[in-house]
């Protein structure tokens, strides 16, 4: 049964989200506030995905969500922000940091756990992947482990930057689309705009990328393609 982590200062949106997901045959764990949220993100609980609310107590949801991704044991976790916020801005630093979808205050329930049954549903099948590994230059991917590394130190990427990065080094020198990443990665059943995945190919590239030999290359119009070798 997989287990999820809602943190949630809101005690009604609280119980609303546990009492649904729970019908959906999920394990719940709640917390109220951001330092418990953490404490428990890094405990025995091992959650399979974290709803995190943006707006806590104690400590923020960005912070949580920032210590989840940079720690090599929850890195792989997926995890939908909460917001109740509807600028802009504070989506993208939301994905930024590492988030793998967000959903805006007031929701619809159905809409939550479509999101959540989605990014489940891609966490269990790149488990089930045979093992491989991949090679080019510095970088060094192993899909089994979902280790990544570049000069053999250890990159932690979020779910998503690492489905992009295994599309792309799986086919490399194609040229992806926009629409075509969103399908693909994020599914027909994701709510993300084309946006996210120029988010997501930034950060993906600040992480693997740290010399800037552009593995992966913006093709105007038409999208992105992963090039090991600098192109002249």
């Amino acid at each position: 049964m997989p287990k999820i982590l809602i943190i949630e200062d809101e005690q009604d949106i609280s119980d609303l989200l546990s009492y649904n997901l729970s019908k959906e045959g999920y394990e719940i764990v709640c917390a109220l506030d951001g330092l418990k949220g953490k404490e428990l993100a890094f405990s025995s609980l091992k959650p399979d995905l974290i709803l995190l609310d943006l707006m806590l107590p104690g400590i923020d949801g960005l912070e949580v969500c920032r210590a989840v991704r940079g720690n090599s044991e929850t890195a792989s976790i997926p995890v939908i922000m909460l917001t109740a916020k509807g600028d802009e801005i504070d989506k993208v630093i939301g994905l930024e940091i590492g988030a793998d979808d967000y959903v805006t205050k007031p929701f619809s329930v159905r809409e939550v756990i479509a999101r959540v049954k989605a990014l489940l549903r891609r966490s269990k099948k790149e488990e089930s992947q045979e093992e491989e590994q991949f090679s080019f230059d510095s970088l060094r991917v192993d899909l089994s482990t979902h280790e990544v590394r570049i000069n053999d130190k250890l990159v932690n990427l979020s779910p998503i930057e690492f489905r992009l990065l295994r599309l792309f080094i799986g086919h490399r020198e194609r040229v992806y689309s926009r629409d075509f990443l969103l399908d693909h990665v994020w599914g027909d059943d994701s709510f993300v705009e084309p946006r996210t995945v120029d988010v997501h190919i930034r950060r993906l590239r600040e992480k693997i990328d740290p010399e800037g030999a552009k593995l992966i290359k913006t093709i105007r119009g038409a999208g992105y393609k992963f090039s090991p070798k600098d192109e002249n």
